[in-house]
């Protein structure tokens, strides 16, 4: 599996941190690259399970896909997946306090499944992975905005 991680520091309480980035159908609002958000599970009593239809807007293509929270440790860590074009695409978000501020980091994982998406990637994968960081990296820093903002 190939992936990605980034981080960014914010003056915010991890608690207010956590209720940004749990808050899955708010994120429409804050995150510049999303366009749309549709609920299309939601567990009455856990964030695990939840599943929603995400359209964003990326490369200059609009891309919909349908992910999942498949674990989560409340104000610590939650990861979503997505399966989609012959791979399978995870994302986790843990949050780790310091002194004065909170380390929200995304890690980004690509699974290919596929032999025609494993010998495509081969050939333009590294064009994509400069700029799939840029997009993870505009996302923290929107999250950052909304939770310095509260």
């Amino acid at each position: 599996m190939k992936t990605l991680k980034v981080s960014v520091d914010i003056k915010a309480s991890r608690d207010q941190i956590w209720k940004i980035i749990t808050d899955i159908e708010g994120s429409v609002d804050r995150i510049r690259g999303i366009d749309k958000v549709e609920i299309l599970e939601k567990p009455a009593d856990s964030f695990v399970g939840l599943k929603w239809r995400e359209t964003r807007t990326m490369f200059g293509q609009t891309a919909t896909e349908v992910m999942w929270i498949t674990d989560a440790v409340e104000h610590t860590s939650y990861s979503t997946r997505a399966e989609s074009h012959g791979a399978v695409y995870t994302t986790r978000f843990d949050l780790t306090e310091e002194e004065g501020y909170v380390t929200l980091s995304m890690t980004f994982g690509a699974e290919l499944i596929k032999t025609m998406t494993k010998i495509v990637s081969a050939l333009t994968g590294w064009m994509f992975a400069g700029a799939t960081k840029k997009a993870l990296l505009e996302d923290l820093e929107d999250i950052k905005k909304a939770a310095e903002a509260t």
